[in-house]
């Protein structure tokens, strides 16, 4: 249940009184133009940034005033990979799973990506192999929460249709979706719900 959510950077608020809910095992869609707010939104339900105002809840939780517990069933696949370049996608793996301190499953995270144990530097992949390897680390944790932001940017055809196939997979094992996009037709192959966004506020729900 997000409720009367904002959060301002400076003057501006770049998420402005946004309310809405979700139940569990739901495949929402947020659309809306660059600066509209999606990304913020996406951010704020991630814990990665605390509202101004309003609150967001999982599970009966305050996502952020119980940021420690939820942050383990949230995850988010966005467009800044998270990645170490000088380390192989192996490597990324099972270090990020330490870290979260979760069992890493290389193997099979990289297998459903479609990626292979490769040896070189994460450097050396290309725009869509870093894409693919990115979702694999935001899958690393099985989340209960999945938070998609521009999740086919980067992606050839077979990439996006590898995107949907493993967020559908998820949506089947109890995981509920927020998928922000500026391609709404390959979105909606997912999602059950829009909600689209301008200057930080809602402005439709579909």
């Amino acid at each position: 249940m997000v409720d009367d959510l904002s959060r301002r950077f400076g003057q501006r608020w770049a998420v402005a009184r946004a309310s809405f809910s979700l139940p569990r095992g739901e495949a929402l869609m947020l659309t809306g133009n660059n600066g509209s707010g999606k990304t913020t939104l996406l951010r704020c339900l991630s814990t990665a940034l605390k509202p101004h105002v309003g609150t967001a809840r999982w599970g009966g939780v305050d996502l952020w005033e119980q940021r420690a517990a939820c942050r383990p069933k949230v995850s988010l696949y966005s467009h800044a990979s998270a990645l170490y370049e000088d380390l192989s996608g192996p490597e990324n793996l099972r270090t990020w799973a330490r870290l979260g301190g979760y069992e890493p499953r290389v193997e099979q995270r990289l297998a459903e990506v479609g990626l292979e144990l490769r040896p070189e530097p994460v450097r050396t992949y290309s725009a869509g192999m870093k894409r693919r390897l990115a979702l694999a680390r935001a899958l690393l944790k099985e989340p209960e929460l999945l938070l998609l932001d521009e999740p086919f940017a980067a992606l050839d055809p077979d990439g996006r249709t590898l995107v949907l196939d493993l967020a559908s997979r998820r949506r089947a094992a109890g995981t509920t979706l927020i998928l922000a996009t500026h391609i709404p037709e390959e979105a909606a192959k997912l999602c059950d719900r829009r909600i689209h966004l301008e200057s930080g506020q809602i402005v439709e729900v579909a």
